[in-house]
Order: structure tokens, then sequence, then C-alpha cells
């Protein structure tokens, strides 16, 4: 069974720094397209970042770009979120998952990593 968890998640204050991790049993993320999500209260999950695993290509979010950096181990099978210039609006339960925009069929989503910042 395919599992997903998420960390590196907290409390920060606007301006700070966080660098989340995703690691996977049973997913060869270097066959995938892989992304991180997140969920802010009462709003949808939203892709933000994601890597080509064997290109390393990769595509950022316009609320992200500039301020996020998706990268990827490939001897650990984990992948990571750098999360710099951290914004009140960042605040959200990040999530890992394949990237479904070429339409590869998402697994079960693992129990996110919550990061608050206050202002």
């Amino acid at each position: 069974q395919v599992q997903l968890v998420e960390s590196g998640g907290g409390s920060v204050q606007a301006g700070g720094s966080l660098r989340l991790a995703c690691t996977t049993s049973g997913l060869p993320f270097r066959m995938y397209t892989m992304g991180w999500f997140r969920q802010a209260p009462g709003k949808e999950r939203d892709l933000v970042a994601a890597i080509n695993w064997g290109s390393g290509v990769t595509y950022y979010a316009d609320s992200v770009k500039g301020r996020f950096t998706i990268s990827r181990d490939n001897a650990k099978n984990t992948m990571y979120l750098q999360m710099n210039s951290l914004e009140p609006e960042d605040t959200a339960v990040y999530y890992c998952n394949k990237d479904p925009r070429q339409g590869a069929t998402l697994v079960a989503w693992g129990q996110g990593t919550l990061v608050t910042v206050s202002s």
C-alpha cells in the first residue's frame, strides 16, 4: 500500500523559512512528476509546486514563485519544499502527491504537515 508522509511544518513569523519533506513507501518517485499541494481553511487544495523526477523540470504557482524551491533526492526517494519569505497567506496544510496535470492518478493523501505563518 502506497503511503505518503509529509513533515517539516511548524509555526513561523512572516519572513521566516521552513523546509518540508515528503517521503514514501511503495511509490517510486522517479517514475512521476511529483507535486506539493496546500489547503488553507475553507479553501480547495491547490498545487503550488511540482518537479519532474527524471528531468528536474519544475513548476511553481504564481503565488509562490521566487519564494519556494522544490527539489528531490533520488537516493532517498524524498522530495523537499524550501519555503522562504513566508507570508501569512501561506498558512495551510501542505501535502505531496503526484502532479495530476498530465492525467496522473493521485494516490491516497497523507496526513499533511501544517504551516502557520503569523504576521
